[in-house]
């Protein structure tokens, strides 16, 4: 399968940003919270992380769901991690240090597929989304808890 490239353009003053989407019609405002030096205004680059992760893990979830021949009718993805902010504030880093640790994935699932079911397509959601393998190859610890409603 070739590459597919997703570009974007940002420009802003101080720590507030606009992004814009290469072929899209609109943008992605971001901001900063004030110990930062932001107005905290919009989300922080770090809550757009966090959202990200969540709303890849529901398009790839409902990959997996199509292959597995179950159906999902609505799925809630919470997800929390530890941040470090020593690197960037500071500059000082330690080997092995992650900025985000304890990252944790907590799904509740209507779905009628079973508890089986239900346990392979968080394997393999997780296995298969790209934004959970940019974590886990960055060292992040990764607990991920998928029930069902």
């Amino acid at each position: 399968m070739p590459l597919v490239t997703f570009a974007v353009s940002g420009q802003g003053t101080g720590v507030a940003q606009t992004v814009a989407v290469d072929g899209a019609g609109y943008v992605i405002e971001t901001d900063a919270y004030p110990a930062f030096g932001g107005k905290d205004e919009h989300p922080s680059p770090l809550a757009y992380t966090l959202a990200s992760l969540s709303s890849c893990n529901q398009v790839t979830s409902s990959i997996v769901a199509k292959e597995l021949g179950i159906t999902i009718e609505h799925v809630r993805f919470d997800v929390a991690a530890d941040f470090n902010p020593t690197t960037m504030t500071t500059g000082t880093h330690r080997e092995g240090e992650t900025t985000f640790q304890n990252l944790r994935v907590d799904a509740v699932i209507t779905t009628d597929g079973t508890d089986e079911q239900v346990a392979q397509l968080a394997r393999e959601t997780e296995r298969r989304c790209p934004v959970s393998q940019l974590f886990a190859l960055a060292g992040v610890s990764i607990t991920s808890t998928w029930t069902k409603a």
